[in-house]
Formats: structure tokens, C-alpha cells, sequence
């Protein structure tokens, strides 16, 4: 992953890049949204995270972190534990967003 990341020049705008393979199990595994807190040395709640799959941001959410799901294609909340902070339908509404949660 890092070296996708520095050959796609994103490298100076990303503080850290995680993989699962580091704890072994996948989303929504709660390890995964774990080591995101651990890597950081912050506490979950703290930590803004995006996705645009539902299943993730619910999970996120119940693991409690601030979370914004991108819809963009209508689709239905999930019936799992948690819920996203915020919803939006693009991308380019996270800007204003991102510094409210």
C-alpha cells in the first residue's frame, strides 16, 4: 500500500496507511477499526471516518468512531448496530463537514 500511495503523489496529503493484514482479519472485524486507534494513538471517538459502503460506516460507527457515509447511489440504511453521524451524496460535500463532527 505504501508504495501505491507515494507513486500516486498522495503521499504528502496521508499521515498513515493501515492494512488489515496487520491484525489479521477483515471489516467489519472490530480489530480492524481498532488498529486505526492504536496506530494513531488516538481514541476511536476521536477519529473522523468516511466510506461510501454502508456496512463499513455502520460499523465504524458502532465501534465508535464519528462517521460519514457518501451514498451516492440512494442506497438503504443498514439494519446493523450504529449509524453514521452524517450522510452526503458526493465527495465534495465532506469539506464542510469534516470540521463539524
Amino acid at each position: 500500500l505504501d508504495a501505491v500511495v507515494q507513486a500516486s503523489r498522495l503521499g504528502m496529503l496521508i499521515d498513515a496507511v493501515f492494512s488489515v493484514e496487520a491484525v489479521g482479519v477483515y471489516k467489519p472485524h472490530p480489530k480492524v477499526y481498532q488498529l486505526a486507534a492504536d496506530r494513531l494513538g488516538i481514541a476511536a471517538s476521536a477519529i473522523a471516518f468516511q466510506s461510501s459502503n454502508a456496512w463499513d460506516a455502520y460499523a465504524a460507527s458502532a465501534f465508535g468512531m464519528q462517521v460519514v457515509w457518501c451514498n451516492r447511489y440512494g442506497q438503504r440504511p443498514e439494519r446493523l448496530p450504529g449509524k453514521p453521524d452524517r450522510m452526503v451524496q458526493s465527495l465534495a460535500e465532506l469539506p464542510a463537514l469534516v470540521g463539524a463532527l
